[in-house]
C-alpha cells in the first residue's frame, strides 16, 4: 500500500484547522498543522509535506504571502520550494485587488486560491489534482 500523502495546514483559526483536518483525513490524507506562519515554515522544513494549505491573515494581514515566499526561496539546500501551495482566506475580495503586491510576483503567488468557507468539492478536486502532478 502506498504511503498517505501528507498535507500541512497553516492557520491560526483552531476551528478551521480541526474541520479541515477532519475533511482531509476523511479523504485518506495524513494531516499535520501549525498555528503560525513561523511554526508552519519550521514544520514544512522538518516534515516535507506533499501539499501545503496556508491562510493569508495570521500574525499579520499578509502573513500567508510571507510563508509562501519563505518556503519557495527561504532556505538554500532544502526541497520545500517545489511543494504545491493552496492559499485560503476569509476575505472575499479578489486577492490581486486586496493584496496588489502579489500581482506578478511568482515568489509569493500560491498554486491555487480559495475563500473560506471552502467550496469542499472544488477544494478536494484541487488537492487531488495537485497531489497527482
Amino acid at each position: 500500500m502506498a504511503d498517505k500523502a501528507k498535507i500541512l495546514i497553516i492557520d491560526d483559526d483552531e476551528d478551521y484547522l480541526a474541520s479541515t483536518r477532519a475533511l482531509l483525513e476523511g479523504e485518506g490524507y495524513e494531516v499535520i498543522e501549525a498555528l503560525t506562519g513561523r511554526a508552519g515554515r519550521e514544520v514544512a522544513h522538518k516534515n516535507k509535506p506533499d501539499l501545503i494549505v496556508v491562510d493569508i491573515m495570521m500574525e499579520s494581514p499578509v502573513e500567508g504571502y510571507s510563508v509562501v515566499q519563505a518556503l519557495r526561496f527561504g532556505a538554500a539546500g532544502t526541497d520545500v520550494g517545489e511543494i504545491p501551495i493552496i492559499m485560503v482566506s476569509a476575505v472575499k475580495d479578489d486577492p490581486s485587488s486586496r493584496f496588489p503586491m502579489a500581482e506578478g510576483m511568482p515568489m509569493i503567488t500560491p498554486d491555487a486560491y480559495f475563500t473560506k468557507p471552502l467550496d469542499i468539492p472544488k477544494f478536494l478536486e484541487c488537492v487531488q489534482s495537485m497531489l497527482e502532478d
